[in-house]
Formats: structure tokens, C-alpha cells, sequence
């Protein structure tokens, strides 16, 4: 019997969906699940969800909400919404992300992300299956410190470069999402090339990297490859701790019949270069930071990215009821 290359991958690999399609989540079942305001944005414009878009401007309303409020309040209930429903499908954690535009602001950022746990709270979940979803800027993951040292569970996204994933190792955060994909775009456009041969792919590469830097140091915290292009992407990252998928690739993984084998692991990570770094303050990190283009620019084009997403859910919910008439009476 032919097993494919997704079921294969499963044997070294915890296999998450990268979506908010809840047709898709039920129909691979992965063990976890990850949102962002452009998925919940594209999940919330299709029909068949309208009456949980209805009962969570409702609810923001009731709750005596008024004006930009209301939007905003209805746009955090309709992500938890989300969640909640993919919770019943999966038996594992849900990613959850704070608003972007809060991502350079420590203090900001705890307080919406303790909001956003008070709203699962209510509908029953427990905070041990949420991940709270944080841009990897300083001020982002000294927000997860704090929040971990409460027992709130983070997951560092936008991360390109080892010096993220050490400050959010030295942050004891409980998961990190280092991109593949888009680092992949960026150095095709900077050095101008249409492909890289899957070993030297810079995206792979990045992971590999933070990889056997985790496991040589006895790192705790997750690693999630994440950003995929392609199917070869994602089997050669076949062993790490976690690797966060779309619909549209977990379709080919089904189809693929190829052997698969494991690409990364602990034993493998000792065999390579150890990597010795000081601990990381304030002003070193953002210096290391500025000095990584692909990083810096791919950082906050990423955050820009999913303001606007949030932008464009907020646009949808005024055209829905009407929130610009209210605003004008």
C-alpha cells in the first residue's frame, strides 16, 4: 500500500494547518491550528460565516461598544469566534494573533492578549489550548516574557534570523514561527535568480539554522517552520518540532507518494557548527536587527501586512451594518 508523503511527514513532524477554513481543518484534521488576520479576513468574507460575523457584532454592541470601539471589539470576538469553532475540530492549541498594530508596544500588547484569553474564557476554553500570536519585535517578545512568566502561552511569528529566535528562547516563549517562504521571496527579488536548488534554499537554510541552535543548547521552546511554497520546502524541513501548513499544500502532500525521511533532528544538530552568543539586550537585538536587511524589511512588511488585513475586516464589518451612518448621526 502507497502511504503519502503528508502521512509519512507525520512520523517526524507535528503537522499544523495554516488556516482559518474550517472545511479544510476538518477535512485533514490536523493536531493544531494557526490564524492571522489575513486568514481570518478571507474566512470572514465567505457566506457560509455571515451569522458568526452577525453574532459578533451583536455581542461587541451589547456590551455597549460604541463607534471605532465597536469595530474593534467586534473584530476580536469574531477571531476568538474563529478559534473556538476550529478548537472543536482539532485536539491541540489554536494560534491566535494580537493586533499588529500593537507590535512595537509591550504594554499594549499584554493587555489585548489577557482580553483576547478572557473571550475564550467565556465561550468555555481553556488558556492551556491557546497560543497567543506575537510579531518578533523586542517589544513583542519582552510582551511574551511577561506573559509566559504568567503561564499565557505565546507564539512568535514574523521571525527571519537567529537573533529573533535567541531573544525568544531567552524569553522562555512556548513557540516560534520562523518564515520560509517569504525569506525565499526576498532573496530571489535581491539577487534577481527564479529558483534555488531546495540545499541552498535561504528560507531552509534559516530554519536549519535556528534549529541546531535550539537542540544544541537544550532550547525548550517549539520550533514551527512556516510560509511554505512548496511541497519540496516543507520535506526538507521533515523533523522539525512543528511545521504549520496551507490547505493547497497539504492537498499535494496527500497526492505525493514520495519516500520521506527525516531532515532534521537532535543528533543530526549536534554534528553541526555550535553557535555561541552573549544574552541579548534592548539595543543589541535591534542593532543585529537593523544590520539584517531581508530581516528588517520583511519584519515590518509583515506587520504592515496584517494592519491592513485588520484594516480590510474592519471595512467589511462598517459595509455590513452600517457603523459609518452610526458614527455620522
Amino acid at each position: 500500500m502507497t502511504i503519502s508523503a503528508l502521512e509519512q511527514l507525520k512520523a517526524f513532524t507535528t503537522i499544523v494547518a495554516d488556516s482559518s477554513d474550517l472545511n479544510a481543518i476538518q477535512q485533514f484534521r490536523p493536531l493544531d491550528a494557526t490564524t492571522n488576520p489575513s486568514l481570518i479576513t478571507a474566512a470572514a468574507s465567505q457566506p457560509e460565516n455571515m451569522s458568526m460575523i452577525e453574532a459578533a457584532f451583536k455581542q461587541a454592541k451589547n456590551e455597549g461598544y460604541l463607534q471605532e470601539k465597536l469595530i474593534e471589539r467586534a473584530i476580536d470576538i469574531l477571531t476568538v469566534k474563529f478559534g473556538v469553532e476550529i478548537l472543536k475540530l482539532i485536539k491541540g492549541r489554536v494560534s491566535t494573533e494580537v493586533d499588529a498594530a500593537l507590535s512595537y508596544d509591550t504594554e499594549a500588547t499584554i493587555t489585548k492578549a489577557k482580553e483576547l484569553l478572557d473571550l475564550y474564557h467565556s465561550y468555555g476554553i481553556d488558556q492551556d489550548r491557546i497560543l497567543i500570536k506575537i510579531a518578533s519585535t523586542w517589544e513583542g517578545i519582552q510582551a511574551a516574557k511577561a506573559l509566559e512568566a504568567e503561564g499565557i502561552h505565546c507564539n512568535l511569528t514574523l521571525l527571519f534570523n537567529l537573533h529573533q529566535a535567541q531573544a525568544c528562547a531567552e524569553a522562555n516563549v512556548t513557540l516560534i514561527s520562523p518564515f520560509v517562504g517569504r525569506i525565499l521571496d526576498w532573496y530571489k527579488k535581491a539577487e534577481n535568480v527564479d529558483t534555488y536548488p531546495i540545499d541552498k534554499d535561504p528560507g531552509v537554510l534559516s530554519v536549519k539554522q535556528i534549529f541546531h541552535f535550539y537542540k544544541q543548547h537544550n532550547i525548550k521552546t517549539e520550533i514551527m517552520g512556516a510560509s511554505f511554497r512548496s511541497v519540496d520546502q516543507v520535506l526538507a524541513l521533515a523533523g522539525c518540532d512543528l511545521l504549520t501548513i496551507s490547505p493547497d499544500l497539504l492537498v499535494k502532500l496527500e497526492l505525493d507518494t514520495r519516500k520521506v525521511e527525516s531532515a532534521l533532528s537532535s543528533d543530526h544538530a549536534a554534528l553541526h557548527h555550535q553557535y555561541h552568543a552573549d544574552p541579548l539586550t534592548e539595543v543589541s537585538f535591534k542593532a543585529l536587527i537593523q544590520h539584517d536587511l531581508m530581516a528588517t524589511q520583511l519584519l515590518q512588511s509583515g506587520i504592515d501586512g496584517f494592519i491592513k488585513a485588520r484594516e480590510q475586516l474592519s471595512l467589511l464589518l462598517r459595509q455590513s451594518f452600517g457603523v459609518d451612518m452610526e458614527i455620522k448621526a
